[in-house]
């Protein structure tokens, strides 16, 4: 019996099969399918998918034997592998030098004929074989050889799969981790700078009245300074804690919404702002969703439409419908309006334009961005239709 040689590049072929984690792995129906039809198209009674360990052959698929491995210096397998561009053939063992006294043809399984073909990947290093054994002298004509090779190719794609997908589990792994932690520094972050910065507000408002009648005007614009900062400061923590929450937002269980009810609640939650107006139309009594996602995406359009309009009043006319598997919502305002050029701009995170809101201060480019994410989680897409002094349509789905 001749012992097979371990492959040229044997540490490189071990850690790409380690890289698979597929060795002592519970049997796979998809790779016992490949190995039934190899049996098949063959004619032939026994058929494997082997992989060549550091000292064993282990069958991930075992069509026609019970034995789930054996050892690598009895394996036909481990001669294949050494020639990973053609079919590895044995006519009749018993009569070959290589295998006459193998422990695997004078005993179980009697291998008298063998026909391997290497598993390979791209780089041509070999894993193993999908290989047929019979316990007679037979031969494969030329349509059962490529259909073996393409078998075999099909085995390569089921492995490349297999790893892709575990690479992928924990990668989303990874990032929930991940996200997990950034979520909670964030919480922590916001709260820890949230108390220093009410104490720089009080104070600075504190000072203002206590010693403003004192100052000049350079000391009062400084605290003037002090507090429209601090106030946008705390509305970049504000916005970047919802934009962090608003994928556990789409946690919640969906509910039935009705639209009355939520239109007053957005008339109630912006009625400090008197020069506010909001209407609602549409032909549906209710919506069923995740109310606390929209009430989100709603309060976040009505503050950037207030926050931006240039009239005296601000309008915004919000119509719902619905087509078999969507929910339709446009949000119109008769703001400014927003350029084509940035019609996509408006919805990247921290990106703003040059206008400032009517408030005096500069937006910080979440608002929009958090919108853009709800919606998507939510199973829909969301565009604007505008163009400069004819206000802004926001048009946004959502799955049913």
């Amino acid at each position: 019996m001749l012992i097979p040689q371990k492959h040229k590049n044997e540490k490189e072929r071990l850690q790409l099969l380690e890289s698979y984690s597929i060795l002592d792995t519970l049997p796979e129906t998809d790779f016992d399918n490949l190995t039934a039809i190899a049996s098949q198209i063959c004619n032939i009674p026994i058929s494997l998918i082997t992989l060549i360990d550091s000292d064993r052959q282990w069958f991930k698929s075992h069509h026609g034997l019970d034995a789930t491995e054996t050892p690598r210096d009895h394996a036909f397998c481990a001669h294949a592998i050494h020639d990973s561009e053609n079919t590895f053939i044995v006519q009749d063992a018993r009569k070959d030098e290589r295998f006459h006294d193998n422990p695997l043809v004078t005993g179980d399984p009697k291998v008298v004929f063998y026909a391997g073909v290497p598993l390979k990947n791209s780089a041509g290093l070999p894993l193993g074989t999908l290989c047929v054994i019979d316990h007679k002298p037979n031969s494969l004509n030329e349509t059962q050889l490529n259909a073996l090779k393409s078998l075999a190719d099909q085995v390569m794609n089921l492995l490349e799969l297999r790893r892709n997908k575990m690479y992928l589990e924990q990668a989303i792994l990874e990032l929930e981790e991940s996200n997990t932690e950034l979520e909670r520094f964030a919480y922590i972050a916001a709260n820890d700078l949230k108390s220093p910065l009410n104490n720089i507000s009080s104070l600075s408002q504190l000072l203002k009245d206590d010693y403003g009648s004192n100052m000049n005007q350079e000391g009062q614009s400084l605290i003037g300074y002090i507090q429209n900062s601090s106030e946008q400061l705390r509305g970049l923590i504000d916005g970047l804690l919802d934009y962090s929450k608003s994928t556990k937002l789409i946690h919640n269980k969906k509910t039935d919404i009705s639209l009355e009810k939520l239109r007053d609640e957005l008339i109630i939650l912006f009625s400090i702002e008197s020069n506010c107006a909001i209407s609602l139309e549409s032909d549906l009594k209710e919506i069923y969703t995740n109310k606390t996602a929209i009430e989100q995406i709603l309060i976040n359009l009505v503050t950037n439409a207030i926050k931006y309009n240039n009239k005296p009043l601000t309008e915004i006319d919000l119509t719902i419908n619905e087509n078999e598997t969507q929910y339709i919502f446009s949000f119109k305002d008769n703001g400014p309006g927003v350029a084509k050029e940035n019609h996509s701009k408006i919805f990247q995170l921290f990106e703003t334009l040059s206008n400032q809101e009517k408030y005096g201060q500069n937006g910080n480019g979440i608002g929009l961005a958090t919108v853009k994410k709800l919606v998507e989680n939510l199973g829909g897409k969301i565009h604007v239709e505008s163009e400069i002094g004819k206000g802004a349509k926001f048009i946004f789905t959502i799955n049913k």
